[in-house]
């Protein structure tokens, strides 16, 4: 997993759904559903890709753990 492009892009995109849920925890106003329409088909991608990303993440508790190899010691 030396997809440093599509790490950022994942992280990114948990980032924008991290601030979507506080903005839902906090003030009770989904942006999501207030850009593109409350369940539609394009808000239901955008949760969907979200989500996907979320699931891309936790392949970061590899790293986490030190069990990411350098390139001194390959």
């Amino acid at each position: 997993m030396n997809n440093k492009c599509l790490d950022c892009i994942a992280l990114t995109v948990a980032i924008i759904g991290a601030v979507n849920w506080g903005l839902i925890g906090f003030f009770s106003f989904d942006l999501v559903s207030f850009i593109f329409g409350n369940m539609s088909w394009l808000s239901r991608i955008v949760y969907a890709v979200v989500g996907i990303c979320g699931l891309y993440l936790i392949t970061f508790y590899m790293y986490a753990g030190g069990t990411r190899k350098t390139a001194e010691q390959q």
